[in-house]
């Protein structure tokens, strides 16, 4: 069977978008996932994405890491998904989808800047070398000196397999402050298993887990990851962070089919 693809990158997080609204893609088939994901047998990426039909929605998000199982929300991938859903016609400016997590609100411009919002947080784990919080995916976030020239690979995965996680593990996010409103980011991402360019969970969870230290009284915040900038901005009412989104860029790289 011939299927007709597109690709979307978000600051260098890279995804396979297909158009699943007649729902004819196995979706069961996870070593076929993973082979339409690699990098050197497939179309690679870090993740591959489905839009479905949605009754009550403008549209469903299905979305699988690269590994080839199903997977919780991806901040990256939801916006690269509006930016396709916006270029297929099913969306105008706005959007409001399903997705794993729940609910979520977006909006497009002609920019190529794609605007999401996230899921509330209010349950934020503060240790004294740690801070762990889920933004629709679970992420661990921890300060480093020298982020530059840190060890993502070995060490986010010496803490995604540790026995601090367990079985399901957490994605893992170092981060450096550079300023009261700007902090730099890399993440080793869960399901990838690997340092990927951008995760916009992460981000996310970076902006908010930062404020709830103390290490900024922001409540918009820069991010600077591998691939790029993002923006994560929110209110706070007490403990509580609401009206959260997540704001950057998500383009279209190409269009192809392939036999699978």
């Amino acid at each position: 069977m011939q299927i007709e693809f597109y690709k979307y990158q978000g600051t260098g997080n890279d995804f396979v978008m297909i158009d699943n609204r007649t729902n004819f893609f196995p979706k069961e088939d996870i070593q076929l996932i993973e082979q339409l994901c690699d990098r050197r047998f497939g179309i690679g990426a870090d993740g591959l994405i489905l839009l479905e039909n949605d009754s009550d929605t403008d549209f469903r998000m299905v979305y699988y890491n690269s590994d080839g199982n199903e997977s919780s929300m991806c901040g990256n991938g939801g916006r690269c998904l509006v930016a396709f859903a916006n270029q297929l016609g099913v969306i105008n400016s706005q959007a409001i989808f399903m997705a794993t997590d729940g609910l979520h609100h977006a909006s497009v411009g002609d920019d190529a800047i794609v605007s999401l919002q996230m899921i509330d947080v209010d349950e934020i784990q503060k240790k004294d070398s740690y801070t762990f919080l889920n933004t629709g995916s679970p992420h661990h976030v921890q300060i480093v000196e020298d982020l530059k020239n840190y060890n993502v690979k070995d060490n986010g995965a010496s803490i995604r397999y540790g026995e601090l996680y367990g079985e399901k593990g957490s994605n893992v996010n170092f981060v450096k402050k550079i300023d009261e409103d700007t902090f730099s980011v890399r993440t080793y991402e869960r399901g990838v298993e690997d340092e990927t360019l951008a995760c916009g969970t992460g981000v996310t969870a970076v902006a908010i887990a930062m404020n709830a230290i103390g290490e900024t009284d922001k409540t918009s915040i820069n991010l600077n990851v591998e691939g790029g900038k993002l923006v994560v901005s929110f209110d706070k009412v007490g403990d509580h962070f609401t009206n959260v989104f997540l704001t950057g860029p998500a383009k279209f790289v190409f269009k192809g089919s392939i036999e699978i």
